[in-house]
């Protein structure tokens, strides 16, 4: 499978590495939806989160209907509403008011059973999850709820009693380490298959520091620089070169 709709950079031939942490979300997402609860998904930025959630989630389509929402700004309960609406195909003009607007999710929601992504989760307040509790709760509503995030998700959830004690399974992403990192990249990219696994330690302890994000961004100017230079494989010139871009 190919990571290319997922990347952070648009990276020809580049592969999805099933890592520990992947692994691990597939199996707890899939016992998250199985029992109609909520989970969360939390760590650094470019650790593979939401890679790791799209690609658990396709493989329970087109059976479980994955509904995905993601927020760049910090929402209202209001603003939750209107996402939820458009993220639901729902028909016609929204309602105005927000015991209408209400009835007509909770009525959505209770067709058949579905799974939301909220990605970004960072972004919402203790207003916005709660009104994702109160969507939950509600015993006519089918929902499995993946909350991926940054530090700040877990924070702001575990800060709410209501609403961590609702949370069915949390999960942290952290940094590859480096033996995951001599088992995960030269699987990655071609570029790095035949590649010294020295050169790879040298590349994460100057450049990427265990973050998939970064690998991919060194990846994409190590190609550059072979396609450029003609070299068959990745020496320590070449990566001096790609971490000038990245400085």
């Amino acid at each position: 499978m190919t990571a290319a709709t997922y990347q952070y950079v648009d990276l020809p031939d580049a592969s999805v590495v099933t890592t520990r942490a992947l692994l691990t979300a597939r199996e707890n997402i899939t016992d998250t939806v199985a029992a109609r609860a909520m989970m969360c998904i939390h760590g650094g930025a470019g650790f593979g989160k939401t890679l790791a959630v799209n690609i658990c989630l396709r493989g329970l389509e087109p059976h479980e209907d994955v509904r995905k929402i993601t927020f760049r700004a910090r929402p209202t309960a209001r603003a939750v509403r209107y996402e939820l609406f458009t993220a639901l195909d729902l028909a016609g003009e929204p309602p105005r008011h927000p015991s209408e607007f209400d009835r007509l999710l909770k009525t959505a929601l209770a067709e058949r059973p579905r799974t939301f992504l909220v990605d970004e989760a960072q972004w919402l307040n203790g207003e916005a999850f709660e009104y994702f509790r109160y969507l939950w709760d509600e015993p006519s509503t089918q929902l499995a709820i993946i909350f991926v995030g940054g530090e700040g998700c877990h924070t702001v959830l575990r800060r709410e009693p209501m609403l961590s004690s609702r949370i069915f399974i949390w999960q942290h992403f952290t940094r590859l380490t480096p033996s995951e990192v001599l088992e995960a990249i030269p699987l990655f990219h071609p570029i790095w298959a035949d590649a010294d696994p020295d050169d790879i330690t040298f590349a994460d302890s100057h450049a990427a520091h265990g973050n998939f994000r970064a690998w991919a961004q060194l990846t994409a100017h190590t190609r550059t620089a072979l396609a450029r230079t003609g070299r068959p494989r990745v020496d320590q010139e070449l990566l001096r070169w790609a971490f000038s871009r990245l400085a």
